[in-house]
Protein backbone atom coordinates (compact mmCIF):
# COMPACT_ATOMS: atom_id res chain seq x y z
CA UNK A 1 0.00 0.00 0.00
CA UNK A 2 2.55 2.48 0.61
CA UNK A 3 6.33 2.19 0.34
CA UNK A 4 8.67 4.94 2.58
CA UNK A 5 12.28 5.39 2.13
CA UNK A 6 15.37 7.74 3.35
CA UNK A 7 18.20 7.04 1.54
CA UNK A 8 22.22 8.33 1.55
CA UNK A 9 22.63 7.12 -1.63
CA UNK A 10 20.87 8.41 -4.80
CA UNK A 11 16.92 8.09 -5.39
CA UNK A 12 16.14 6.00 -8.77
CA UNK A 13 13.38 7.38 -9.72
CA UNK A 14 12.17 4.81 -12.02
CA UNK A 15 12.33 2.30 -9.09
CA UNK A 16 9.96 4.14 -7.22
CA UNK A 17 7.77 4.75 -10.30
CA UNK A 18 7.58 1.48 -10.84
CA UNK A 19 6.57 0.43 -7.42
CA UNK A 20 3.32 2.18 -7.49
CA UNK A 21 2.18 0.93 -10.81
CA UNK A 22 -0.94 -1.33 -11.24
CA UNK A 23 -2.98 -2.84 -14.06
CA UNK A 24 -6.46 -1.38 -11.92
CA UNK A 25 -4.70 2.26 -12.00
CA UNK A 26 -4.74 4.48 -14.84
CA UNK A 27 -2.57 7.06 -13.31
CA UNK A 28 0.63 7.83 -11.90
CA UNK A 29 1.32 11.07 -10.29
CA UNK A 30 4.97 11.56 -9.58
CA UNK A 31 6.54 14.44 -7.48
CA UNK A 32 10.63 14.94 -7.74
CA UNK A 33 12.28 17.49 -6.08
CA UNK A 34 15.56 18.36 -7.22
CA UNK A 35 18.32 20.37 -5.99
CA UNK A 36 18.38 23.73 -7.59
CA UNK A 37 21.93 25.85 -8.00
CA UNK A 38 20.59 29.19 -6.88
CA UNK A 39 18.77 30.78 -3.85
CA UNK A 40 18.03 34.58 -3.70
CA UNK A 41 20.83 35.64 -5.77
CA UNK A 42 23.25 32.86 -4.20
CA UNK A 43 24.80 30.00 -6.47
CA UNK A 44 24.09 26.79 -4.64
CA UNK A 45 26.89 23.96 -4.63
CA UNK A 46 24.79 21.37 -2.65
CA UNK A 47 22.30 20.91 -0.03
CA UNK A 48 22.76 18.30 3.17
CA UNK A 49 19.66 16.95 4.79
CA UNK A 50 19.32 15.43 7.96
CA UNK A 51 16.73 13.77 10.41
CA UNK A 52 15.54 12.51 13.32
CA UNK A 53 15.10 8.75 10.80
CA UNK A 54 12.97 7.57 13.39
CA UNK A 55 10.61 10.11 13.94
CA UNK A 56 11.09 11.42 10.01
CA UNK A 57 10.07 7.43 9.18
CA UNK A 58 6.93 7.47 11.92
CA UNK A 59 6.05 10.93 10.30
CA UNK A 60 6.09 10.14 6.72
CA UNK A 61 3.95 6.91 6.97
CA UNK A 62 1.62 9.33 8.96
CA UNK A 63 1.33 11.09 5.42
CA UNK A 64 0.93 8.09 3.44
CA UNK A 65 -1.77 7.36 6.22
CA UNK A 66 -3.56 10.30 5.58
CA UNK A 67 -3.33 9.99 1.39
CA UNK A 68 -4.78 6.70 1.92
CA UNK A 69 -8.14 7.81 4.16
CA UNK A 70 -8.81 11.23 2.20
CA UNK A 71 -8.41 9.57 -1.17
CA UNK A 72 -9.58 6.43 -1.07
CA UNK A 73 -9.05 5.44 -5.05
CA UNK A 74 -5.33 5.81 -4.20
CA UNK A 75 -3.81 2.53 -4.55
CA UNK A 76 -0.32 2.97 -3.64
CA UNK A 77 2.08 6.01 -2.72
CA UNK A 78 5.71 5.83 -2.02
CA UNK A 79 7.85 8.77 -0.31
CA UNK A 80 11.38 8.26 -0.69
CA UNK A 81 13.70 11.37 0.75
CA UNK A 82 17.39 11.72 0.22
CA UNK A 83 19.86 12.00 3.39
CA UNK A 84 23.23 13.45 3.53
CA UNK A 85 24.58 15.17 0.28
CA UNK A 86 22.59 16.02 -2.53
CA UNK A 87 24.34 17.64 -5.28
CA UNK A 88 22.85 20.10 -7.54
CA UNK A 89 20.48 18.72 -9.97
CA UNK A 90 20.01 15.54 -8.10
CA UNK A 91 16.62 14.31 -6.58
CA UNK A 92 16.10 14.86 -2.63
CA UNK A 93 12.64 13.92 -2.76
CA UNK A 94 10.39 11.39 -5.18
CA UNK A 95 6.47 10.57 -4.46
CA UNK A 96 4.88 8.95 -6.49
CA UNK A 97 1.21 7.53 -6.18
CA UNK A 98 -1.06 5.85 -8.15
CA UNK A 99 -5.40 5.72 -8.58
CA UNK A 100 -7.77 4.83 -11.23
CA UNK A 101 -8.11 8.34 -12.45
CA UNK A 102 -5.62 11.15 -12.53
CA UNK A 103 -7.79 13.36 -10.23
CA UNK A 104 -7.44 11.90 -6.76
CA UNK A 105 -3.88 10.93 -7.79
CA UNK A 106 -2.66 14.68 -8.89
CA UNK A 107 -4.88 15.84 -6.11
CA UNK A 108 -3.15 13.54 -2.99
CA UNK A 109 0.48 14.55 -4.72
CA UNK A 110 -0.29 18.05 -3.90
CA UNK A 111 -0.96 17.49 -0.34
CA UNK A 112 1.71 14.86 0.05
CA UNK A 113 4.39 17.20 -0.57
CA UNK A 114 2.73 20.34 1.26
CA UNK A 115 2.35 17.76 4.11
CA UNK A 116 5.45 15.72 3.66
CA UNK A 117 7.02 19.57 3.96
CA UNK A 118 4.84 20.60 7.26
CA UNK A 119 5.72 17.66 9.76
CA UNK A 120 8.62 15.82 8.78
CA UNK A 121 11.80 16.45 10.67
CA UNK A 122 14.29 16.74 7.96
CA UNK A 123 16.18 19.62 7.92
CA UNK A 124 17.72 21.36 5.04
CA UNK A 125 21.53 23.19 5.04
CA UNK A 126 22.47 25.44 2.19
CA UNK A 127 25.58 25.62 0.97
CA UNK A 128 26.97 28.20 -1.68
CA UNK A 129 29.76 29.01 -3.89
CA UNK A 130 31.22 31.69 -1.89
CA UNK A 131 31.47 29.00 0.90
CA UNK A 132 29.16 30.16 3.17
CA UNK A 133 26.44 27.74 4.47
CA UNK A 134 22.55 28.10 6.29
CA UNK A 135 19.91 25.28 7.49
CA UNK A 136 16.74 26.46 6.11
CA UNK A 137 13.36 26.55 7.44
CA UNK A 138 10.13 25.52 5.35
CA UNK A 139 7.18 28.49 5.40
CA UNK A 140 4.87 25.40 5.26
CA UNK A 141 6.61 23.50 8.70
CA UNK A 142 4.45 23.62 11.82
CA UNK A 143 6.63 22.47 14.66
CA UNK A 144 9.37 24.89 13.63
CA UNK A 145 7.57 27.50 14.97
CA UNK A 146 7.83 26.44 18.58
CA UNK A 147 11.51 24.60 17.77
CA UNK A 148 14.60 26.17 16.37
CA UNK A 149 16.45 24.34 13.52
CA UNK A 150 18.93 22.07 14.60
CA UNK A 151 22.11 23.95 16.25
CA UNK A 152 24.94 22.64 14.29
CA UNK A 153 28.35 23.61 13.76
CA UNK A 154 28.02 25.47 10.37
CA UNK A 155 31.37 24.62 9.01
CA UNK A 156 29.38 20.97 8.24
Amino acid sequence: MFDIKLSDSALHIDEIYRSVVSPRCGAVSLFVGTTRDNFEGLMVTKLIYESYEKMAIKMIRTVCEEILEKWTEIEHVAIHHRLGEVPVSEASVVIALSSPHRKDSLEALHYAIDRLKEIVPIFKKEHYQDGGAEWKQNAECSWSRCAAIPKHNNNF
